[in-house]
């Protein structure tokens, strides 16, 4: 998988990575700065899915597409979409440009919008990225859960870099008996879930 990414795929993935470190060293308004994983966690989360069973694939929080585009490797080899949803209309734009030029957009499905008013609609949901305001963690996750296949896996982002916004909901789910988790000292700190 990682060694077969296509030549499109990789000059999108080093435009982006480029861009997100402009846009941390500036003052760029928040609903274009770019908030993206580095590539350790993109390739994690592409082991991840590679290893989730059959289901419905999520992701909460597209910014420009960059974990999308990792994720979307293991779409492509076990012949699955991932849908992804982004509700700043910049960063939507930006995606769709991202999954056109590196040709992933017939494997990805953005949808524009809040994604909490359209999780409830997915059943059966086997792998799950989080990546969104923080404040709506929670949320994201209790509406997930519920709608998840034995074994399928959810990752939240930022777990370590925001420890004091998400304490309560991490704590929460290291408590939680419906699935089985862990905190990963992966980047900005991941919290790995899955669910029993």
């Amino acid at each position: 998988m990682f060694h077969t990414i296509p030549s499109s795929m990789k000059k999108r993935m080093a435009y982006l990575e480029e861009l997100d470190r402009e846009h941390r060293s500036s003052d760029v308004q928040p609903d274009v700065r770019l908030r993206q994983v580095p590539p350790d966690t993109g390739k994690f989360l592409a082991c991840m899915a590679m290893m989730a069973p059959a289901g419905t694939y999520l992701e909460i929080g597209t910014s420009g597409g960059y974990s999308a585009l990792w994720i979307s490797l293991a779409c492509r080899e076990l012949g699955r979409k991932l849908i992804t949803f982004e509700v700043l209309p910049k960063k939507v734009e930006l995606a769709r440009e991202t999954f056109r030029v590196a040709g992933v957009d017939d494997v990805v499905d953005l949808v524009p919008g809040d994604a909490r008013v359209h999780l409830d609609a997915y059943k059966e949901v086997s792998f799950c990225f989080l990546d969104a305001e923080k404040e709506f963690y929670a949320e994201c996750y209790n509406r997930i859960v519920p709608n998840m296949v034995q074994l399928g896996i959810l990752v939240a982002d930022n777990v370590l870099s925001h420890r004091e916004v998400l304490k309560e909901m991490v704590d929460g789910v290291l408590r939680d008996q419906r699935v089985c988790a862990m905190v990963l000292p992966i980047g900005s700190g991941l919290l790995l879930c899955v669910r029993r």
